[in-house]
């Protein structure tokens, strides 16, 4: 049996990219909530935004990555 260590390798970076990207994100969507919950007035609004913003990337990578794995 042969194994291709270029290409075991690329999809180890990718994945490694990609996991640190999405909790970056998701990091980035807990602080914005809890930010805006502890501030008044337009930052708490644009806080909130932001961290439904990052939910929602984080919600279609989720989704992209099972469309990938189920597509036929």
């Amino acid at each position: 049996m042969q194994i291709d260590w270029a290409a075991l390798g690329e999809v180890f970076g990718v994945s490694l990219v990609a996991t640190v990207a999405l909790v970056g994100i998701f990091t980035l969507g807990i602080v914005g909530t809890s930010t805006g919950s502890s501030q008044g007035g337009g930052s708490s609004a644009l806080a909130r935004t932001g961290a439904y913003a990052c939910y929602a990337l984080c919600a279609a990578a989720v989704a992209f990555g099972i469309y990938i794995i189920t597509a036929p």
